[in-house]
C-alpha cells in the first residue's frame, strides 16, 4: 500500500487542496507513492498505479491538445468499468475540458445524442460496446476519436498515447465532469454545473495506510464516480472497479482485497441478504467499515438487517445528479428515526412546498424543494424550459414527495409519475412512450412505475389502442419486441397493459399520475 509514516500529513494536505484548482491530485500521489495501485479491475486484474494514472493523464491531455481541443472544450466517454475511465477523468480534469461519462447500455443512436448534444469534440470508446462506430458516425463535430480495448474503424487505439510525454502538464486547468439527466421532454439533459465546487479535496477522515474503495455501480452514475473513483483516488485511496454485479464475488472482493469502503444502493443489498447463511459465513467482511449508500430509497426492513449483518457502518445521503444539500443520516441516527434520509442542515437549505408554493407544516407531505446555492447551483445544458420547469425562485425538486419531522427530519413518501427509479437506476417514462406511440397500433401510451419488491419498482407501458386493433397477449408481446428494439433494455417495459381511456388534464396532457396511482393503492408509500 505505501509507506504513509514517512509523509507528513499536513504537507500532504496542503499539496492536495491546492491542486484541486488545476486538477492535480493524482500529480501528488504519483510523487509520493509512485508504485502503489491506484486502480485494480476486478474481472481481469489489470490495474494501474498511481504514477502510470497520472503519467497517462499527461499523455491523454497531449493527445486532445495535439487534435485542437482547448480549455472549456467538451469530451465524452462511453466505457464500461475499465482502469482507461480513470485515465480519461484525470485527463480531462487537469486539461480544462467538461467530460461527460455516457451510459454504455443505451442504443448507439441515443449514446450518439448525448455525445453531440454535449457538443463532444473527443471520443473515448470501449470496444465492447456494440455500435460505438455507427454512434461516431453521427456526430459530424469529433475531432479525435479513441477506442478503448481493441480497434474500432476510424477511431485511434488507446495505446496511441504512448507517443506523447507523461510528465506533468506546465499549464493545467481544472476541468469538469457534466453527467446527464433526463425528463418529462423525453431527451437525456447535461446537468450543468459551472460553478460546483471541487471534488476531492484532502479528506482527513481517510486512513491512507489501511484504506481501499470498491466501485459496485457503473463509472457513469454519478455517486460511484464521486465517491469511488474522483474522491479516493484524489485522496491516494485506491480503488476496485467492479465490471458487473455479481452478489458472492462483491463479499470475495471485500475480503481477498480488504475493502474498507463503497457506494451501494438498496438492490444490492437486497442480493447480498438474499445469500444463504451459509455462503455469506464463508467470508470475513471484518474490513468493511463505511458503505455509503442512496440513488432509491431502501425499504427499512433492509436497512436494518444490513446493519445487524455488518454492524452501524451504513451512511445514507438524499441528493440527485442535479446537487443536494447536506442531507445525511448514520446508522444510529437511522435506527432512532427510522425511515428518515437525513436532518435539514438549516432551515433555507430545503424546503416543502404545497401546490400554492406555500410551505408545509411538520408532518405534512409536500414537494421537496432544495437551495440552488448550496453547490453552485445548476441547468440543464442548452434547455432554459426544463431548468426553468423544476424551480421555484432560488429552490429546485427532483419531483420526490415527502415531509419533515418537528425535529427536521426527512422523510420520503413519494414522487413525481415522471421518473421511474428501478434498482437505483433512473428511468423517464416520456423517453419510452416517445417511441412506443410509433407503433401501428398505438393511439398513445403512458409509462409509469409499479411495485417491485426486489427493484422498488418496475416499467409498466399502459397503452390505447387505435381503432380496429384489438387487446390480445399476442399484441403485447409485439409491443414489447418492439421497445426491445428501440430503447435501452433497461428501459424496456417488463409488461403491458391496455386501457380503453388515458385520463388527461384539460390541456390535454396525460395525467401520469393517475395511471400510476391504481397500482400502489394499499401501501404506505407510493415510493
Amino acid at each position: 500500500m505505501g509507506d504513509t509514516a514517512m509523509l507528513d500529513p499536513q504537507d500532504l494536505k496542503a499539496r492536495v487542496d491546492a491542486a484541486v484548482d488545476t486538477g492535480m491530485c493524482v500529480a501528488v500521489w504519483a510523487q509520493a507513492w509512485p508504485e502503489r495501485t491506484a486502480v485494480t479491475e476486478a474481472a481481469t486484474g489489470r490495474t494501474r498505479t498511481f504514477g502510470e494514472l497520472n503519467a497517462n493523464a499527461n499523455r491523454l491531455a497531449r493527445l486532445m491538445r495535439d487534435h485542437g481541443l482547448k480549455a472549456g472544450d467538451a469530451i465524452a466517454i462511453v466505457s464500461s468499468n475499465k482502469v482507461e475511465f480513470p485515465d480519461v477523468l484525470f485527463a480531462a480534469l487537469r486539461a480544462g475540458l467538461r467530460m461527460t461519462p455516457v451510459n454504455w447500455h443505451l442504443k448507439p443512436e441515443e449514446i450518439a445524442y448525448v455525445v453531440d448534444n454535449c457538443e463532444a469534440k473527443a471520443l473515448f470508446a470501449d470496444t465492447r460496446v456494440a455500435g460505438m462506430a455507427e454512434a461516431a458516425e453521427q456526430c459530424p463535430q469529433l475531432q479525435l476519436k479513441v477506442s478503448i480495448g481493441g480497434d474500432l474503424p476510424g477511431f485511434l487505439p488507446f495505446e496511441t498515447i504512448e507517443d506523447y510525454p507523461a510528465d506533468d502538464l506546465a499549464d493545467p486547468v481544472r476541468g469538469s465532469t457534466m453527467l446527464y439527466s433526463s425528463g418529462t421532454t423525453g431527451r437525456p439533459k447535461g446537468v450543468y454545473k459551472p460553478n460546483a465546487q471541487a471534488v476531492g479535496g484532502y479528506d482527513a477522515a481517510y486512513d491512507r495506510a489501511v484504506d481501499k474503495h470498491i466501485c459496485t455501480g457503473p463509472a457513469y452514475h454519478a455517486s460511484p464516480l464521486a465517491g469511488d473513483i474522483r474522491r479516493a483516488l484524489n485522496n491516494g485511496v485506491p480503488t476496485v472497479l467492479m465490471d458487473k454485479w455479481d452478489t458472492e464475488e462483491v463479499l470475495r472482493i471485500i475480503q481477498d482485497e480488504q475493502i474498507t469502503r463503497g457506494h451501494f444502493v438498496p438492490i444490492m443489498f437486497q442480493r447480498m441478504l438474499a445469500l444463504p447463511e451459509e455462503v455469506r459465513a464463508r467470508y470475513d467482511l471484518s474490513s468493511i467499515r463505511r458503505i455509503t449508500h442512496g440513488a432509491a430509497p431502501c425499504p427499512p426492513e433492509v436497512k436494518r438487517a444490513m446493519i445487524e449483518w455488518l454492524g452501524p457502518i451504513l451512511y445514507e445521503y438524499y441528493a440527485g445528479s442535479e446537487g443536494g444539500v447536506g442531507f445525511t443520516v448514520t446508522s444510529e441516527q437511522w435506527l432512532a428515526r427510522p425511515g428518515t434520509v437525513g436532518r435539514r442542515p438549516n432551515p433555507e437549505s430545503a424546503k416543502i412546498l404545497d401546490e400554492n408554493g406555500d410551505e408545509c407544516p411538520p408532518g405534512v407531505p409536500g414537494a421537496i424543494y432544495m437551495s440552488l446555492n448550496v453547490q453552485g447551483g445548476f441547468s440543464y445544458y442548452k434547455d432554459d424550459a426544463k431548468t426553468q420547469g423544476n424551480r421555484r425562485g432560488d429552490y429546485f425538486t427532483m419531483g420526490d414527495i415527502g415531509y419533515l419531522d418537528e425535529d427536521d427530519w426527512l422523510f420520503l413518501t413519494g414522487r413525481s409519475a415522471e421518473t421511474i427509479i428501478a434498482g437505483g437506476v433512473n428511468i423517464y417514462p416520456q423517453e419510452i412512450d416517445n417511441e412506443l406511440i410509433k407503433h401501428p397500433a398505438v393511439e398513445d401510451s403512458c409509462t409509469v412505475g409499479v411495485p417491485h419488491d426486489e427493484y422498488g419498482e418496475e416499467v409498466r407501458a399502459v397503452i390505447q389502442l387505435k381503432p380496429g386493433y384489438e387487446p390480445t397477449e399476442d399484441l403485447k408481446r409485439e409491443i414489447l419486441d418492439y421497445a426491445a428494439r428501440v430503447v435501452a433494455r433497461y428501459k424496456v417495459p417488463r409488461k403491458v397493459d391496455f386501457a380503453t381511456d388515458l385520463p388527461r388534464s384539460e390541456a390535454g396532457k396525460i395525467q401520469r399520475n393517475k395511471v400510476r396511482a391504481p397500482y400502489w393503492e394499499g401501501r404506505a408509500r407510493a415510493i
